[in-house]
């Protein structure tokens, strides 16, 4: 069974050294904070003035120790200190919630716009974009790479600031509480973070080879849901338990390795760090008892000290979340540079007469760009003509279709439309004018209504009623009792083939094209149904010049030339009674081979 790339799935966690360049990446995402900038700057101020409130705390909490022992320095009695404390915590929240709702409003708004950017961006790219990404990834940029910059906005961001503020705050102030008292605290910082910093190191090499195993397993399970039926019609349901319980196996056996080691740097980092806890304390105890500082001086330092603490093992995360919103700006920012498709959704309205001419075109498509397949293509169709395209599979049928919707852009040659290359029409209006009934027919989870209505979406109920007519759908819409309200579910999985073939044709219908593409529009329903669908069809059909793609032949003797296609080349065209004639040729014995 092919196997994807193991290491795709961790793009969601990838993360970016931070330097001058990467950070360059997250702020080209600030552009969409911009019109949010007066609230951004007033949660900043509400920032700094929360955080900077909160630093008088612990000199507060050490006045009251020292007012009890009888060395007060700011409040003569404990009620006022506490009531001074009190003061702080109530200011304090009302900075932390300005700080909070500000950068939520900023980071809702900006993501929204985010959002709708990257929306905005996707939906006009080629096909050639699509080509080249599963519509996972796709996914993944619009909701996990977002979140994750959303996160970054809303919190990570402002803890940074804030921890940064502490820090810095918190480092000058024991300095002047108790130079030598802090001096020696220093000493203790080398070992930790060195410490730290190898484990650290060793310890993310393992979790990335946990994760690695892990994605192998998750590509099975995508795997073998995704080609269910084909894993239970072969009866390897046991093969691919064993698949996986394999791959599971070597993760849960990394996972431990990992564990092992994680726990003694846990270990060593808690006997390190309660070491200099104990070793602070007995010196600060020391430098009471000589009374070189007060107790609540103590009881201050090892408050503010805490804090410290606390912001240096914060800060780790913090790098960690910014190194991974870096990873997802880039990621962001590359769909947002992509060159998409001419963007004119408001254009001046063109009506087609539906003269096609195809001249001298060669095509390779990007993903195989070794493998010619249309080479030298010439034909014409006049307005109004019914044209079949034959050939064998991969003769290039459908790359011609691709081609004539401006889906995939030629290398050689001209295609013309009412005798103007199709490269100076505006994308938008050019498209309006031509309708696909594709093979396998795509509703969107909504009502029959909504599904018909897509092909003009502001179309009267009446309008999608005399289109429904026309398809030959109103006998089965009217049958339902929820009529044109039905919900057809995902994928249009409560209708049989032929319902959804003929909402597809009311939708064609209701877009009144100048151009019809039918690609094997009846090739996959019953006698019945297809009686009905060509009918409607034939509706369709009327005045348009109509393009069929068919691999059973019967179903276009009526139209009014057929193109025989051989290896990206017109190798035979006639009526089916001309084609019929020809001794030996391609389509005379492709129609022996389906009456045999």
């Amino acid at each position: 069974m092919a196997k994807r790339n193991s290491g795709e799935p961790l793009r969601e966690e990838e993360k970016r050294r931070i330097n001058k360049n990467s950070l360059k990446q997250l702020t080209g995402i600030f552009k969409f904070m911009l019109p949010y900038k007066s609230l951004f700057i007033f949660g900043l101020i509400a920032l700094v003035l929360s955080s900077v409130t909160l630093m008088a705390f612990p000199r507060l909490s050490g006045e009251l120790l020292d007012i009890a022992s009888g060395k007060p320095k700011y409040f003569s009695t404990i009620n006022q200190a506490a009531l001074a404390l009190l003061a702080i915590l109530f200011v304090q929240g009302i900075f932390s919630f300005i700080r909070v709702y500000t950068f939520s409003i900023v980071t809702e708004r900006g993501m929204a716009d985010v959002r709708k950017s990257i929306y905005r961006k996707i939906i006009w790219m080629p096909l050639t974009f699509f080509d080249n990404r599963r519509v996972g990834e796709l996914m993944s940029r619009m909701v996990s790479d977002i979140e994750t910059l959303q996160g970054a906005f809303s919190f990570t961001l402002a803890e940074l600031m804030r921890q940064v503020i502490t820090l810095i705050t918190g480092t000058v102030i024991i300095f002047y509480l108790a130079p030598t008292l802090t001096g020696f605290m220093l000493l203790t910082f080398p070992v930790i973070v060195l410490s730290a910093l190898i484990f650290g190191k060793f310890i993310r090499k393992l979790s990335k080879k946990t994760q690695d195993k892990l994605a192998e397993a998750n590509v099975i399970v995508e795997e073998s849901f995704q080609s269910v039926s084909v894993v239970k019609s072969f009866t390897n349901e046991l093969f691919e338990i064993k698949r996986y319980t394999k791959t599971i196996n070597e993760v849960v056996s990394i996972a431990l390795h990992s564990a092992r080691y994680r726990s003694l740097f846990v270990s060593f980092i808690i006997f390190v760090v309660f070491g200099g806890i104990v070793a602070v304390g007995w010196y600060g105890a020391k430098l009471v008892q000589t009374g070189e500082i007060t107790t609540g001086e103590l009881f201050s330092f090892i408050l503010y000290t805490s804090f410290i603490g606390f912001s240096i093992a914060g800060l780790g995360d913090i790098y960690s979340q910014l190194q991974r919103s870096i990873g997802a700006s880039e990621r962001v920012l590359d769909i947002l540079g992509e060159k998409d498709e001419e963007e004119s959704t408001v254009s001046a309205p063109i009506k087609l007469q539906g003269k096609i001419s195809f001249e001298d075109v060669s095509f390779s498509y990007p993903t195989r760009a070794d493998f010619t397949v249309l080479k030298g293509l010439n034909f014409n169709i006049a307005p109004g003509e019914k044209i079949a395209l034959v050939g064998q599979s991969g003769s290039g049928k459908s790359t011609i279709i691709n081609l004539l919707m401006r889906f995939y852009s030629i290398h050689t040659g001209a295609i013309k439309v009412d005798d103007k290359n199709i490269y100076d029409f505006n994308l938008t209006a050019y498209r309006h004018n031509i309708g696909i009934v594709p093979q396998e027919v795509i509703l969107f989870g909504g009502t029959i209504l909504e599904n018909i209505a897509y092909g003009k979406p502001d179309a009267t109920v009446d309008e999608i009623r005399e289109a429904a007519g026309k398809a030959n759908a109103l006998e089965f819409i009217e049958r339902f009792p929820e009529k044109f309200e039905t919900v057809v579910g995902e994928r249009g999985v409560k209708l049989s083939g032929g319902q959804r073939q003929r909402i597809a044709i009311a939708r064609a219908i209701l877009k009144n094209p100048s151009i019809l593409i039918l690609d094997e529009a009846t090739s996959s329903l019953d006698a019945h149904s297809e009686v009905l669908v060509q009918q409607a069809l034939e509706t369709l059909m009327e005045g348009r010049t109509s393009i069929i793609i068919a691999h059973r032949l019967s179903t276009i003797k009526k139209v009014d030339r057929i193109f025989v296609i051989k290896e990206g080349m017109l190798a035979e065209t006639g009526s089916h009674a001309e084609l019929t004639q020809l001794n030996n040729g391609i389509y005379s014995n492709l129609l022996k081979l389906q009456l045999q």
